[in-house]
């Protein structure tokens, strides 16, 4: 379920799986109806970090940022679920865009069964398992949109 309290009618939304080392990352169209995977982030510095996804944010015209909430399966947070908790704030406060955090749990692991049955190399699943899981991320999110009253966002 969403964390954030008003979202934009209507507006790209960009999705980010965050890992220490890489942030896949998946954009929508503008009336939010598909997810489109962009090339994963690497990782350098956190201030640059932020700068750049600001800056794509900006160029991209984002609305609404998506971020993957890890959590155990149990549902608690985690240890990596409090690390993007701080960073969504961060990239909030940089960028001054809302932020919803969505379950993430079984994205990547998605995402790798996904790839793998596609017969993708072990090098081509490391390139695009980020990307994907994104992907699946934000279509998990647009689904739940759809299916709202009225088809909006929350």
């Amino acid at each position: 379920m969403p964390d954030s309290a008003q979202q934009p009618p209507f507006g790209r939304i960009l999705a980010l799986d965050v890992g220490k080392k890489r942030i896949g990352l998946a954009i929508s169209d503008a009336l939010g109806i598909t997810a489109q995977g962009l090339p994963t982030f690497a990782r350098t510095r956190i201030r640059e970090d932020l700068s750049r996804l600001t800056e794509l944010m900006r160029e991209r015209e984002v609305k609404l940022l998506l971020i993957g909430k890890p959590l155990h399966m149990s549902g608690q947070n985690s240890r990596q679920g409090e690390y993007t908790l701080e960073f969504g704030e961060r990239l909030r406060r940089k960028s001054g865009l809302p932020v919803v955090y969505w379950d993430e749990r079984l994205t990547s692991v998605e995402a790798e069964r996904v790839l793998r049955a596609g017969g993708a190399t072990l090098e081509q699943r490391k390139k695009a398992v980020d990307r994907l899981a994104a992907v699946l991320l934000l279509e998990s999110y647009l689904d739940s949109i759809s299916q709202s009253p009225g088809g909006e966002f929350e």
